[in-house]
């Protein structure tokens, strides 16, 4: 089992980077991935042109690989956003004018899971009101995604990394889904497990796989220390996944990790072929 029985997907936000967006998906595709996942592309625009949004699908359909996973827009990713729908104001507002550009252009590709990050703590904001009107936009993408067939997920950070997130644990975000889902009475809020973020907390993973596995709907993975390809670290990712298999989990592994001081096409020689 391990590595051998499990089906990947590639994040093209951290790995081939190196490249320009729409050469990513084909990249991928040499690389002998089907299936492919993606952050926001426009960090600095929740509504681009119809034009750039046409040019990434065309990109992703020529290449021959799947969408299978998308971030809403979340600010400034990677840098020092973790998030806009917590935000009051001006962010939260760019956030919800994304949910329905985001639904449309995962429906046009196929994708069926949308990532929503909750957003960073404000100074000076309560963070009661903050909760309240994360609660409000993860509804309001909760039913945009329904609408679409597609699942919301709901990630954990981690602590040394987020400061400022309050999602830094499995049960919080958790908690946020079952709210979410209680809120909808739709279901189709997920959690996502990241197996990087939740080590870098010094959480007990088998008891996490244990406990959440029927309430995730999205795996990622990434060795610690350091955020790179399986084996650089030392976390037993290979045993963990066999774990979330046996507990039920049968969905995809998104790679989001870093690959190093090589380009990305030489960063999967740890998986199997």
């Amino acid at each position: 089992m391990g590595f051998e029985d499990r089906r990947f997907n590639v994040n093209l936000s951290i790995l081939f980077t190196e490249l320009p967006l729409l050469e990513r998906p084909a990249a991928a595709a040499a690389a002998g991935f089907t299936a492919v996942e993606l952050w926001w592309p426009w960090v600095d625009s929740p509504t681009p042109e119809r034009s750039a949004l046409a040019a990434l699908k065309r990109a992703i359909e020529d290449a021959g690989v799947q969408l299978t996973g998308l971030n809403f827009y979340a600010g400034r990713l990677p840098g020092p956003d973790r998030g806009a729908l917590s935000l009051p104001g001006v962010e939260s507002e760019r956030f919800r004018a994304n949910v329905e550009v985001a639904t449309g252009f995962a429906e046009s590709v196929g994708c069926t899971a949308l990532n929503a990050l909750y957003g960073n703590r404000v100074d000076g904001v309560d963070p009661a009101e903050q909760d309240a009107l994360a609660l409000e936009n993860l509804v309001l993408a909760a039913r945009a995604a329904d609408r679409i067939g597609a699942i919301l997920l709901i990630e954990a950070l981690n602590r040394p990394e987020s400061p400022r997130y309050p999602l830094v644990g499995a049960p919080a975000a958790v908690g946020i889904v079952d709210k979410v889902n209680e809120a909808t009475g739709l279901g189709n809020a997920k959690f996502l497990m990241d197996l990087y973020h939740l080590s870098m907390n010094g959480e007990d993973l088998p008891r996490v796989i244990e406990t959440y596995a029927p309430k995730t709907g999205h795996v990622q993975i990434a060795d610690n220390p350091g955020r790179g390809a399986p084996g650089t670290g030392s976390l037993p990712l290979a045993d963990l996944l066999d774990q979330l298999t046996k507990a039920g989990y049968d969905g995809l592994v998104g790679l989001e990790y870093k690959p190093g001081d090589r380009p990305s096409a030489e960063a999967f020689d740890w998986l199997p072929r």
